[in-house]
């Protein structure tokens, strides 16, 4: 398996027989050298996204129309898509699974927001979420944006992830600290992948804090387009 940062909260995982890009926001992501488009997304088997917010979404059509691929997530986002931009979609909600190829990758609740901009202001995009998606024998949670919920006590008794993607750059989703808590609280990670800071200098800028308070957990700083392989 390969898991590796597009910046931000964007992640190419290369898992089983599928080749995964999350919440890819590539044009105008500061932390992501536009030259290597190609080497990020290329053999792409999907576009999953978290929630419709332009720092996840952006590029997801784009994307799933040059590679004729499906974008997958929350059904009133991805039914909307498939009528207004005629791509191929997987629609489906929280507490669902959908197996794509090899790879089970099951809706779980976040607490955020989801819109995209339109002409007269926010346009509601469904709800926000999260990911559990496994496969060779790891489960893998992505949080998507999201504070601390109750709701990861049962996210780790159902799917029992040892490796999270964690958003953790405070202001808009979990600080370190927060994420920490999450973490140390709630589940039992070999491997933890901060995300969703670094960007801009509204959020945190290292992870320092996170390893500190997870000692007993490999706590990765990812580097951008340095595949993590686990």
């Amino acid at each position: 398996m390969k898991i590796t940062w597009l910046g931000h909260s964007g992640f190419r995982i290369e898992i089983a027989d599928q080749i995964l890009l999350v919440d890819p926001w590539l044009a105008g992501n500061p932390m992501f050298p536009e030259d290597r488009r190609a080497e990020a997304i290329g053999g792409a088997t999907h576009v999953l996204l978290t929630h419709g917010h332009g720092d996840h979404s952006a590029d997801a059509i784009a994307i799933a129309r040059e590679l004729g691929i499906p974008c997958v997530g929350i059904y009133d986002l991805m039914t909307w898509w498939q009528e207004k931009e005629g791509i191929e979609v997987i629609g489906f909600n929280k507490g669902g699974t959908v197996a794509l190829g090899d790879v089970a990758v099951t809706m779980v609740n976040a607490v955020h927001s989801s819109s995209v901009s339109g002409p007269d202001g926010p346009i509601y995009t469904g709800g926000e979420a999260g990911f559990m998606l496994r496969g060779e024998g790891h489960t893998i949670y992505v949080t998507g944006d999201t504070d601390v919920m109750a709701d990861m006590e049962i996210f780790n008794d159902l799917h029992a992830p040892d490796i999270g993607i964690l958003c953790a750059g405070g202001h808009f989703t979990m600080d370190m600290q927060r994420a920490a808590y999450a973490a140390r609280t709630f589940f039992n990670f070999k491997t933890v992948i901060p995300c969703h800071y670094r960007t801009f200098p509204l959020l945190e800028q290292s992870a320092q804090l996170l390893k500190d308070a997870l000692t007993e957990v490999d706590v990765i700083e990812p580097q951008v387009l340095e595949p993590i392989t686990l």
